[in-house]
């Protein structure tokens, strides 16, 4: 009878312990899957225009397998040149160095909108492009400057762009919109109809496209690089037109926020960390199901008046899916700001201050729009 028991109690604890770890196990599965789907929505930046096993880079995608990383030919916080960009074929086997080191295909991202704001300059042996100003002087010019765009980005590597600018022309002394010619009009018909030839020709090419900044950066009167921007008595309705207008047609793949605040909508936060914004007005009012992606978190605007931490939290619960982390603005280059903001994303699930559930659409949307693009 004792025998007995004994096997009885010796039989109870193995299964206890085999209980527990089993459990633990699927905890620990289960944090390493949600660890993976708050990689796939950050995008971020880095320094090196070459790459090899043990480079910063490919640690953060093998550790944090980001979903996508955005290249630079210039360095801000140290004013100088190069950053990741120095000629075609540098940046050709940059890009698919970068590919090689990942599981999860990475979304590779420039700004290539052409005239001042191109990343991928004819200094550096690319092909000239003009400027989106300029393509709007005719139809017949939006689409041969936007074919060569996007050839070339094929032909490098790149599937996605960070243009077109969709932004409304209103005031043209704006020193970040039309003062550099990145709008194609000041009629938000023209905008549209401009938009839709360089969309077009990059769905071609397969190119994801970057519709920004909503909810409309052109009537400004300042630089969001530099600061928050008011617009609350200069923002027009018809600087919408363009979003409503292309998501009709089914031609956002993607949408960039701008760090604007207009204190009719939202008294307290920019587009960028409001769910008025992107909840209300660009999911619930447009109907816009896709993607949304950050302007980049390293922006003064964002910097100077929130914590790096309660930026983060305030855009993934705004709606954002993507965290642009460029590591190029004018504060001080930190290789730990990507392994900081899954972290903190981590961490705001695990506390209540993120639902999982956001996480999951999120990844799903991320997850989606590689499929469609070929890229998984």
């Amino acid at each position: 009878m004792f025998y007995q028991f004994k096997i009885f109690i010796v039989s109870l604890f193995i299964v206890i312990i085999l209980v527990g770890f089993f459990y633990y196990i699927d905890i620990f599965k289960k944090d390493n899957e949600l660890k993976n789907k708050i990689g796939q929505m950050l995008m971020v930046g880095f320094r090196g225009t070459e790459i090899s096993t043990d480079s910063y880079i490919v640690g953060v995608v093998k550790n944090l397998k980001v979903g996508g990383i955005i290249l630079f030919d210039y360095d801000v916080p140290t004013k100088s040149f190069p950053r990741n960009i120095i000629n075609p074929k540098q940046t050709k086997k940059l890009i698919s160095d970068l590919q090689s080191y990942t599981t999860a295909p990475l979304l590779i991202a420039v700004d290539a909108e052409g005239g001042s704001v191109n990343r991928l300059k004819l200094d550096y042996g690319f092909l000239n492009i003009l400027s989106a100003k300029e393509m709007g002087q005719s139809i017949e010019t939006t689409v041969k400057e936007s074919e060569k765009l996007a050839t070339e980005l094929k032909e490098l590597g790149f599937n996605m762009n960070l243009a077109p600018v969709i932004d409304v022309d209103i005031n043209p002394n704006n020193p970040i919109i039309g003062g550099l010619n990145r709008s194609f009009s000041s009629d938000p018909n023209k905008v549209i109809t401009y938009a839709t030839a360089f969309i077009k020709t990059h769905h071609e090419k397969n190119i994801i496209i970057v519709g920004k900044h909503f909810p409309g950066h052109g009537s400004s009167m300042g630089d969001s690089h530099l600061g928050i921007v008011d617009v609350t008595n200069t923002y027009q309705e018809k600087e919408l037109m363009p979003y409503i207008e292309l998501q009709k047609e089914g031609l956002l793949d993607v949408v960039m926020t701008a760090h604007i605040i207009n204190r009719n909508i939202d008294k307290s936060y920019p587009a960028t960390l409001s769910s008025n914004f992107l909840q209300k007005i660009l999911r619930q009012q447009i109907g816009f199901k896709s993607v949304i992606i950050s302007d980049d978190l390293n922006m003064n605007a964002i910097v100077d008046n929130y914590g790096f931490g309660e930026a983060i939290i305030k855009a993934v619960n705004a709606g954002c899916d993507i965290l642009l982390i460029s590591n190029n603005g004018t504060s001080k280059y930190d290789e730990q700001l990507p392994y900081k903001a899954r972290d903190i994303i981590y961490e705001a699930v695990k506390n209540g201050k993120i639902s999982l559930e956001a996480i999951t659409e999120s990844y799903n949307r991320i997850y989606n729009l590689k499929k469609k693009f070929g890229i998984i």
